[in-house]
């Protein structure tokens, strides 16, 4: 999986409104935990609605290394599981390409089971740090050897005598607080985590919907939460539907948001309230976005996305609401770009241990296209005039899918083409990204 790619240059052009109706594919978050929770339980767990990208493959195939019965059919996927425990050491190295979700969460399984495995990626994946998971998990009792900084390739000796530990997360993180919960479901007593700010909490959702006891409270005083497991749970075999992925849906919200005229209907996306701080920020520059049939599947809020295209104008985004919306910053920063005024965002502290320094990939592709900004250690602000963006430049997307999404959404409306310099890693999330687009009005394509 991470063996070189030649390079996809993809490039949007100009186009007018955006009509039409379209589903979001499946939610990555979810679609990971689906994955691993059923290769825990015990039973037979069915997933409908798992999105096809090579980061959820990757994680299948990991499962499978360690055991874990994972077959398809169509859409419908089903996992014989191992039960928490019970892993069998893997053969290989696993692979996981550019999925850092995988290799966090998949750290926390692997780190209480009393054999050494090992894991790498893709060129990005290699890059980023794992250190904010290596240190909770050898306070528990893992040990690891990593390339400095704590990169991989990563060898993780586990053991099956982990100790339950208190761990205050120095930075707000779901893929960290999700990697010491697996890693406490195979340890005695309690393990607690606790995080400065709620984070997206489809992992105490979907724990309790297999059977495990999950407690969560307030900290006094503070806007975060403390999330508690308890261990040695026997996880039972569940069927899982997977909403739509928000992430996903927003490149194309935000392309309806730009083009005046436009008025599409996005169908089932996940509407958890820890995942919709975009939409908040999109109606609070005055975008035409409504909800429609909410509903629940599988223990998520669902819902379909009305959106009408019109003017926006710059807002203050909120530090504190970053933990709901951290993958959204590169297209709200889109979005911003052909706004009246300016639009600040702060807290983003979190964006430069993504699959690129994505704080300076956003700010490098404005830049290239024309439009101006003032970029902090962790804060962005994007100076729209309300008029059309100059465009024309060329982004370098440092393996990312979502600064690579978000740039050619930028060009569906600028005076000039833009063009992306590597769009390949974009079916690692939204496979069919630039087919669904187009359907919608869209004229993305290689160049």
């Amino acid at each position: 999986m991470s063996a070189s790619i030649a390079p996809l240059k993809l490039i949007a052009r100009p186009v007018g409104r955006l009509e039409g109706r379209v589903r979001a594919p499946g939610d990555k978050s979810v679609s990971h935990r689906a994955l691993m929770f059923g290769a825990l339980a015990l039973g037979e767990t069915v997933v409908t609605g798992l999105l096809q990208g090579d980061d959820v493959l990757g994680t299948a195939a990991a499962l499978r290394a360690l055991g874990a019965q994972v077959s398809r059919d169509d859409d419908v996927w089903r996992i014989r599981g191992f039960g928490v425990g019970g892993g069998c050491e893997p053969e290989q190295v696993l692979d996981l390409g550019n999925s850092g979700t995988s290799a966090r969460l998949l750290a926390g399984i692997l780190a209480s089971h009393p054999f050494t495995s090992f894991m790498t990626g893709d060129d990005s994946l290699r890059r980023r740090p794992m250190q904010r998971v290596i240190e909770p998990l050898s306070r528990m009792g893992a040990r690891f050897q990593s390339r400095d900084g704590g990169r991989m390739p990563l060898a993780i000796v586990g053991t099956d005598e982990m100790v339950p530990i208190e761990y205050e997360l120095p930075v707000a993180s779901a893929q960290v607080k999700s990697c010491i919960l697996l890693a406490g479901l195979n340890t005695a007593g309690e393990t607690t985590v606790i995080e400065p700010a709620a984070t997206r909490d489809h992992t105490e959702r979907m724990l309790r919907h297999f059977g495990a006891e999950v407690r969560v409270s307030a900290v006094e005083g503070a806007p975060g939460k403390r999330i508690t497991v308890v261990g040695w749970p026997e996880l039972r075999a569940q069927e899982i539907t997977v909403p739509g992925d928000p992430s996903s849906a927003a490149f194309a919200v935000v392309a309806a948001c730009i083009r005046p005229g436009s008025d599409i209907l996005i169908e089932n996306v996940g509407v958890n309230p820890l995942r919709t701080g975009l939409f908040t920020t999109l109606k609070e520059m005055g975008a035409n976005l409504t909800f429609h049939n909410a509903r629940e599947l599988g223990g998520e809020p669902v819902a379909d996305l009305h959106v009408k295209g019109g003017g926006l104008k710059g807002v203050d985004v909120p530090p504190e609401r970053a933990p709901t919306m951290i993958d959204e910053y590169p297209i709200l920063s889109v979005a911003a770009a052909y706004a009246q005024g300016a639009t600040q965002m702060r807290g983003l502290a979190e964006l430069r241990a993504k699959e690129s320094d994505r704080l300076s990939s956003v700010a490098a592709g404005l830049a290239a296209n024309g439009v101006r900004y003032e970029m902090g250690v962790d804060s962005l602000t994007v100076h729209g005039t309300g008029a059309t963006p100059a465009g024309g430049g060329v982004v370098a997307t440092h393996l990312d899918h979502r600064i690579a999404m978000s740039f050619l959404v930028l060009g569906l409306g600028t005076r000039e083409p833009v063009a992306v310099d590597d769009g390949s890693p974009i079916d690692t999330s939204f496979p069919g990204f630039a087919a669904l687009m187009n359907g919608l009005g869209a004229k993305i394509g290689p160049t």
